[in-house]
C-alpha cells in the first residue's frame, strides 16, 4: 500500500488551500447525500453496505462482499457506477477462467498497409473503472493472482509489457459464504488487499415487503448522475489530506496491535480465541476509512468514533480465529467488538499512570 496512507497528519499548507479543500469537503457531503438518494431509488435497505462501499471508493480501496445470492450485490455495484458516470464490467469467475481472460492478451493481426503480421494487445474486462468480480473464490489461484496485481499495482502485465488501468479503479468481489464445494479460498495475502470485508445480510421484513412491491412492477427508476470520474479522483486526494490527531493515530495503532496473540501484553481473551492478528495495513485502512467517513459526513477532522465504525469491515478478514473460538461460537466480529470495549479502558489507565493516579484495576 502507498506510504501516504500512514504518514503525516494531513495539515493544509495555506489559507487558500484550506478554503478550497473545505469547500470540497462540503461538496462531497452534498454529493454523498445525493448519491444515497439515487441509490435508494433502486436498492432498498443495505445502508451499512452502501456506506462501506462508498467509503472504500473514496479511500481508493477495494471491497469483498460476503453474502448469499439474491441480495442485489450486482445491482448495487452497477447502480453506483451509473450515478458516478463510471464504466462497469462484471466477471463471472469460474474454475476454467484463465488470467488472460481477465487481463487481455496479445493477438496476431495482419497490417493491411505493410502486409506484415504484428501483435496487438486486446484489453480484457479488467480495463474498467468499476469491476465486479463475482464469486472470486471459484477461480484458480493463478487467475486470482492476476487480479491481485491489478488491485494492488493498478496495472496488468502481459508478456513483457505493462498496461495501466483506468483511474479511478475499484474492485468489488463477492463470495457465497454457504457453498464452498469446488472453490479456491482466497489466501490471506489477497484478502489483505481488500480494504473492507463487508457482510451483506438479509433485509428486514419491512424492507423485503418494499422489495417485492418495487421490483415486480413496471416502474423503472430514473437515476441522475452525481459525480464524474475526475471529481472522484480529486475527492480521493482531499480524503488523504484530512487531518488526524495524535490520539486517533494511537487508538488505531493500539486496536490493531491488540489483535496479535503473540504480543507480550496480549489479553487472555485474544490468546484464547485468535491464532493470528492483523498487520500494519489494517491500521492504514482504519485511518483512511475514518478519514473518508468523516468528510462524507461533512467533517474535516477524524474522531475515534470514526475508527470504531470501520473496525469490523477492516479487521474481520485480517484476524484468524482458533478452533476454541469456533467451538465457543466466537466470530471475528465478536472479537472486534470485545477489543473496542477493551481499548478505551487501556487508554484511560495509561493516562492515569502518566498522571500518577492509580489504575482502575487496582480498586
Amino acid at each position: 500500500m502507498n506510504d501516504r496512507g500512514s504518514s503525516g497528519t494531513g495539515e493544509i499548507p495555506n489559507r487558500d488551500a484550506a478554503d478550497f479543500e473545505a469547500q470540497a469537503v462540503r461538496g462531497l457531503a452534498v454529493a454523498y447525500r445525493r448519491m444515497r438518494e439515487e441509490i435508494a431509488k433502486v436498492i432498498i435497505g443495505q445502508d451499512e453496505v452502501v456506506d462501506q462501499l462508498l467509503i472504500a471508493m473514496f479511500s481508493r480501496g477495494h471491497c469483498l462482499l460476503v453474502g448469499v445470492p439474491g441480495l442485489a450485490k450486482t445491482l448495487l455495484v452497477s447502480t453506483v457506477a451509473r450515478i458516478l458516470q463510471l464504466s462497469f464490467r462484471r466477471i463471472q469467475f469460474t474454475p476454467d477462467l484463465m488470467p488472460s481472460d481477465i487481463t487481455g492478451t496479445d493477438v496476431l493481426q495482419d497490417d493491411p498497409e505493410t502486409g506484415r503480421r504484428t501483435f496487438q494487445f486486446m484489453q480484457g474486462p479488467l480495463f474498467t473503472h468499476v469491476l465486479l468480480a463475482d464469486e472470486i473464490n471459484r477461480t484458480p489461484p493463478k487467475t486470482q493472482a492476476a487480479l491481485l496485481e491489478a488491485m494492488q499495482e493498478r496495472h496488468v502485465t502481459v508478456g513483457s509489457n505493462t498496461y495501466r488501468l483506468p483511474s479511478p479503479f475499484f474492485v468489488l468481489a463477492t463470495q457465497n459464504p454457504i457453498e464452498q464445494e469446488g472453490t479456491y479460498p482466497l489466501p490471506e495475502a489477497q484478502l489483505d488487499r481488500f480494504m473492507f470485508n463487508t457482510v451483506v445480510r438479509y433485509p428486514s421484513a419491512a424492507e423485503e415487503l418494499r422489495i417485492l412491491k418495487q421490483t415486480t412492477g413496471s416502474h423503472e427508476p430514473e437515476l441522475k448522475p452525481a459525480l464524474t470520474g475526475q471529481q472522484i479522483l480529486a475527492l480521493q486526494e482531499v480524503v488523504r489530506k484530512v487531518p488526524v490527531a495524535e490520539h486517533v493515530f494511537l487508538y488505531a495503532r493500539d486496536l490493531v496491535r491488540a489483535t496479535r496473540p503473540n504480543e507480550p501484553d496480549a489479553s487472555p481473551f485474544i490468546k484464547k480465541y485468535l491464532s493470528w492478528g492483523a498487520g500494519p495495513r489494517a491500521g492504514q485502512y482504519l485511518i483512511l476509512g475514518a478519514k473518508a467517513r468523516a468528510i462524507l459526513e461533512g467533517r474535516f477532522h477524524v474522531s475515534t468514533e470514526d475508527i470504531r465504525s470501520v473496525a469490523r469491515p477492516v479487521l474481520r478478514h485480517r484476524i484468524l480465529t482458533t478452533f476454541q473460538a469456533d467451538s465457543d461460537g466466537i466470530s471475528p466480529d465478536d472479537v472486534v467488538d470485545k477489543l473496542i470495549q477493551m481499548i478505551p479502558v487501556a487508554v484511560q489507565q495509561k493516562a492515569k499512570r502518566i498522571a500518577g493516579a492509580p489504575d482502575d484495576a487496582a480498586h
